[in-house]
């Protein structure tokens, strides 16, 4: 049971995502408040491996006027991703060989902690994203004639 903080629905867009992984966040206490709040953006984050290890960067958290005086916050930090080894070992590898890109897709709580879902991703070129805006609009068209129809029998 997980609740939904912030999405990145671009990403969706802008990548075929093959995989998706739960990842824990290294977050400071003023981070956490914040969060809880609701005050914390993922749109303009990404992800990438540094030394073996995997980096949320540009995510903004914007602190709470209430926070410690004696902390000063900093909204953009770059903030460590935690997965297991093996786990960041296959990211590599996709991600070095093979042309993948990890994307942030949403953050969430999952049994009180604060957890990123990262994707293995593949960019859309520009007619994918064309392509995919079509079948988009021919699905919600599709369910108003199927709305509609459903009216007229009636």
């Amino acid at each position: 049971m997980s609740s939904t903080i912030a999405d990145k629905r671009k990403a969706f867009f802008d990548y075929s995502i093959e995989e998706r992984y739960e990842a824990g966040i290294v977050l400071e206490g003023w981070e956490v408040k914040a969060i809880r709040e609701g005050r914390v953006q993922i749109r303009e984050g990404y992800v990438v491996i540094r030394n073996g290890e995997i980096f949320l960067i540009g995510a903004h958290i914007s602190p709470l006027i209430s926070a410690s005086t004696h902390v000063n916050p900093d909204n953009v930090r770059t903030r460590k991703l935690l997965l297991h080894a093996e786990e960041i070992k296959k990211l590599i590898g996709k991600v070095e060989q093979r042309g993948y890109t990890l994307v942030p897709l949403n953050l969430h709580y999952s049994k009180g902690r604060v957890k990123c879902e990262i994707g293995l991703a593949k960019g859309k070129k520009m007619h994918d994203k064309r392509q995919a805006e079509k079948d988009r609009d021919w699905q919600r068209e599709k369910g108003q004639i199927m709305r509609s129809a459903a009216k007229d029998s009636r």
